[in-house]
């Protein structure tokens, strides 16, 4: 076989022809949306539903600028120049069949720190009507306990203190919003597209509490003329390993970078408040509702909440992949227990859904082999999930006298996956920004078995409730005493 291709603009007419490729004039394309956070996510998502667009020949002006704030996101400024923001997105079906697509939305790629300013011009200019995002549950510096805003951070603080260029995303949009109002440039849209319930809700209020403490004038004008719709996105991306590069130049002969690799399933379901118009994305199937908040619940409490059901307990148990997880009977049961007998009953009604087909569905999405969504990938950044996707639950049912034994289980794994040793002694490499903190808990539980419920900011007065308590303690001790497995077994038997 010849050698791979390298993708860039140049080569893209040489690309062999089973390889999908923009249909439009990329050279037509001009920005519209300027995107912080441009990970693996976002790819195979929001610019892929964009490329669709533009290759009907819809919204070429809505091409995408993405930024990087994080000194990290250099690595992808070097891929994306070297391939004139061109990437490969693979679908990978459960047969073992690929689709690869390149994607052609993005046309410019910024890391701030090289030059805040050009992220500032661009921001300003008044061909940029959205403001999108994807920083990740972290990325909103909300106080897990109060729901208010958390200025503690090196970028933050450096922001609020003034006296140099924007470092933060935060800093970015306010600074933005400034120019735009004192040059009478009409305002853009924030539209958050991260797992959170009601993200644009929590943009809104945090970016506007930081803006507040900037320019309380200031915040007031954007409270009043920018719009943060609400969504709820759906596609499990795993991070892209050397094996999918290799992967894609060997199968498709195409050497690209940093592919994105991603299942057959996407939804979007996107509230329809948009200050200066927004991409025709209801012909491409994104879903534009009235109220987000019934799809983003059903998401965020039975997938994302389920992920962090299977991920611990599959750890510890010896697995390393979810679709290993998701082929063991003992954890499908167990997954579909917990969704269906204490996610599902905390929803409100889900309107054209069909609740038990979705819990179905997922379980078969988490079990596609050619995924191979790590385990180590579902279980970082806990400290961000479990208080978002799984307290609530629990609260929820503590309030109704529903059940919640299961959730109970899944919060003792966490638990235990965070004391950093594994069943069989090796070391877990736990990945969470708050590591320090949640490793300490986990260490305090050998003298005290509540130690690890006791943080407020992760679980409110859970460590008062003694329902609770009662659950939490006999199945911490049962992964002690018996390993993950044999507790799961036990729970079922019941």
């Amino acid at each position: 076989m010849s050698d791979p291709t390298p993708l860039s603009a140049a080569t893209l007419d040489g690309l062999p022809a089973e390889v999908a490729r923009p249909a439009y004039d990329r050279s037509a394309v001009t920005p519209g949306m300027v995107h912080f956070g441009v990970g693996g996510f976002f790819r195979a998502h929001q610019a892929m539903y964009l490329d669709r667009l533009m290759n009907n020949g819809e919204n070429l002006d809505f091409g995408i600028v993405g930024v990087g704030t994080m000194p990290g996101d250099a690595r992808m400024r070097d891929a994306m120049k070297a391939q004139d923001c061109l990437y490969t997105l693979v679908v990978k079906h459960p047969d073992g069949s690929r689709d690869a697509t390149v994607i052609g939305s993005m046309i410019d790629y910024l890391f701030a720190p090289d030059d805040p300013q050009a992220v500032l011009d661009r921001l300003a200019d008044p061909a940029t009507r959205i403001v999108s995002l994807t920083v990740t549950e972290g990325g909103y510096h909300v106080n897990q306990v109060t729901g208010e805003f958390d200025p503690k951070g090196a970028a933050l603080e450096a922001d609020l203190a003034g006296g140099g260029p924007p470092q933060s995303v935060f800093g970015f949009i306010t600074e933005a919003a400034r120019m735009r109002r004192d040059a009478g440039i009409p305002p853009f849209t924030v539209m958050s597209c991260d797992n959170l319930p009601g993200n644009g809700d929590v943009a809104k209020k945090m970016i506007l509490a930081f803006a507040a403490m900037k320019d309380a004038e200031l915040a007031d004008y954007m409270r009043a003329n920018i719009p943060f719709p609400n969504c709820m996105v759906d596609r499990i991306t795993p991070v892209t390993a050397p094996a999918d590069i290799d992967d894609l130049a060997e199968r498709f002969g195409v050497a690209d970078q940093w592919p994105v690799v991603c299942e057959p399933f996407t939804q979007w379901v996107l509230e329809d408040h948009f200050a200066a118009g927004r991409p025709a994305y209801d012909n491409v199937g994104v879903q534009i509702v009235e109220d987000v908040v019934p799809y983003e619940l059903m998401k965020l409490r039975l997938l994302n909440a389920s992920h962090q059901a299977l991920c611990y307990l599959g750890y510890l148990s010896g697995y390393r992949y979810a679709h290993e997880v998701c082929q063991d009977p003992l954890f499908v049961e167990f997954l579909l227990d917990y969704m269906e007998n204490e996610g599902s009953p905390t929803l409100p009604p889900v309107p054209g859904v069909d609740l038990d087909a979705y819990r179905h569905q997922l379980i078969e999405r988490f079990a596609n082999p050619e995924v191979r969504d790590t385990l180590a990938r579902l279980c970082a950044e806990s400290s961000d999930r479990i208080p978002k996707w799984l307290v609530p639950v629990i609260k929820i049912n503590l309030a109704n006298g529903g059940q919640f034994d299961r959730s109970a289980l899944i919060v003792a794994s966490w638990a235990r996956y965070a004391e950093g040793r594994d069943e069989q002694g090796e070391p877990i490499e736990v990945v969470d920004r708050f590591k320090e903190k949640v490793m300490a808990a986990a260490a305090a539980q050998a003298g005290d078995d509540l130690a690890f419920i006791r943080d407020r900011d992760f679980f409110g007065d859970l460590a008062d409730d003694e329902r609770f308590t009662g659950a939490y303690r006999r199945h911490l001790a049962s992964l002690h005493d018996v390993g993950a497995r044999t507790t799961l077994e036990n729970a079922a038997a019941g």
